[in-house]
């Protein structure tokens, strides 16, 4: 007897030291309190006590409803690459965390975010007295979030924030009021800043900005400089006019693409690359240069009805360069240097673009809800119609193309959008299945898988015995990044360990997820 009990305690020793490491979930509720255990029935009032108690790899889920909040929530803790921090929104619910009684006031941001790997989903951040969000940390990736009626930008990176992944979120209806250093208001709200100390790397990826009393992006530096800020198939609208329609006193522009202080007397050099992008409707600008010395590549962006459409036109610094290949504009297209490397623009191929040339040139659906997985709406706005020649007119940048040759402009014809952030950039180079996020999970988690081929896809759950517990995709899906949302509302799924398999053409891959409630 004595011979088991000594090999039973070191079992139990390391089971215990196994569990007490696995990360745990907290729950935050509009009905909760700051001094429950933060489950699920006993939920924490604010996500600062939340955030307070988490350590790396956890995750805090925030039930839907309004926080009407006065004080700023700061985040400051580090994840790392294989445990991140989560705070996402629980599953079909939205909270808005509402900070319209804080006073204007540069220190009076709505969240903070200093700390690094973080993943923060479905949350809306409405009426701080400056930011609605800033981030100074880095690794950090922001998904499906609005930003609206901030009294400064809606979301800011600044203070060295660098690689951070900005995916499928909204800002809208930003508006400084009058001040000192900016005594007509609305000069300084943005939809979205990637601007002053900003670090490189930063990623926007299926974004829009519209009605934002300034600009929609602003990439203006003060010190940084020889920064890189990436913009894919993002959306930025009728900014420089106020959430009632009339005009603001911002600057007004769609994407500004940097500069510096003092017509940038120090040459500063913001470096943006912008893919499949559209600007409509912006007051001034559509695609500005400000004062930017930096390198600017186009491709495949549209232009329609701004003040000026692009106006890039300034000398850059030495080695650096600017690229517009298979852009298109409706109307005139505004002004750009000689010193622009152009290739397939619509206004360089001898070619009037029309009304006809597309199926839509109403711009009412761009304002349209989101799908329910974040991804932009569905729209025909400003897509090709079959009969046009600006259909297959385009050159091979390395973006994904359907026919001959890409379309000129920033959609494919014929027209789709893509879902969540599947087919960013150029196709994987390897067939892999993601570790889900959160693990374990509690009432969801992401399972993430990409593909370098179009095949035959098949992912299912199942049991520690090999039984089936559910198939999640059974189909045919074209190559590149995919993400599937696994829930478990309402399942009689008990706590437990389970396997999720993804089967594509010849490749197999198990990984496991962990149930907790």
């Amino acid at each position: 007897m004595n011979h088991i009990k000594k090999i039973i305690f070191p079992l139990v020793f390391f089971l215990s030291l196994f569990l007490s490491a696995q990360p745990k979930i907290y729950y935050v509720a509009t009905n909760g309190s700051d001094s429950n255990t933060g489950t699920k029935d006993q939920p924490f009032l604010t996500i600062t006590q939340a955030v307070s108690v988490v350590s790396t790899g956890d995750t805090i889920y925030v039930r839907g409803g309004t926080y009407s909040l006065n004080t700023t929530i700061s985040i400051s803790k580090d994840g790392t690459s294989n445990a991140n921090f989560y705070l996402l929104a629980y599953t079909g619910e939205r909270p808005i965390l509402d900070f319209s009684s804080m006073p204007f006031n540069s220190s009076n941001r709505g969240v903070t975010l200093k700390g690094d790997y973080w993943k923060i989903r479905g949350i809306d951040f409405k009426g701080a007295g400056d930011n609605g969000m800033n981030i100074s940390g880095s690794n950090n990736f922001i998904e499906f979030c609005s930003f609206y009626e901030n009294s400064d930008t809606g979301l800011q990176l600044s203070g060295g924030a660098s690689n951070n992944q900005i995916i499928n979120c909204d800002s809208y209806y930003n508006y400084n009021p009058p001040s000192s250093g900016d005594p007509g208001g609305g000069g300084n709200a943005d939809g979205f800043a990637p601007k002053l100390d900003v670090g490189s790397g930063n990623y926007f990826y299926g974004c829009r900005a519209w009605q934002n009393s300034d600009d929609g992006w602003d990439g203006y530096l003060r010190p940084s400089d020889d920064v890189t800020t990436t913009l894919e198939n993002c959306w930025c609208f009728k900014n420089g006019y106020l959430k009632d329609g009339t005009a603001s006193f911002g600057n007004g522009n769609g994407f500004k693409l940097g500069g510096g202080d003092s017509s940038n007397v120090h040459n500063l050099s913001h470096n943006f690359i912008l893919k499949n992008c559209l600007a409509f409707d912006n007051r001034i600008k559509g695609f500005d240069q400000n004062n930017n010395k930096g390198s600017m590549t186009l491709y495949n962006c549209t232009a329609y009805n701004n003040g000026t459409n692009y106006s890039i036109s300034s000398p850059l610094n030495s080695g650096k360069t600017l690229i517009i290949k298979n852009s298109l504009v409706l109307g005139d297209y505004g002004s750009l240097g000689s010193f622009a490397v152009q290739e397939k623009n619509s206004w360089i191929i001898s070619y009037t673009v029309t009304p006809a040339d597309f199926i839509n040139t109403d711009p009412t659906a761009a304002y349209g809800p989101r799908k329910p997985d974040g991804s932009l709406p569905d729209i025909d706005f400003l897509h090709l119609a079959s009969t046009s020649s600006l259909v297959d007119a385009g050159v091979d940048v390395g973006l994904p193309f359907i026919g001959a040759a890409p379309d000129l402009g920033a959609f494919e014809s014929p027209w789709t959008n893509p879902t969540s952030i599947e087919n960013i950039s150029s196709l994987p180079t390897e067939f892999k299945l993601e570790q889900s996020f959160p693990n374990p999970f509690n009432p969801e988690t992401v399972i993430s898988y990409q593909l370098t081929v179009d095949s035959k896809v098949s992912l299912k759950v199942y049991d520690l015995l090999g039984r089936e517990i559910v198939s999640l995709v059974n189909e045919y899906q074209q190559a590149g990044i995919h993400n599937y949302q696994f829930a478990i509302l309402n399942s009689q799924l008990s706590s437990g360990v389970y396997l999720y398999r993804l089967t594509a053409g010849n490749f197999t891959q198990t990984k496991k997820l962990v149930l907790l409630k």
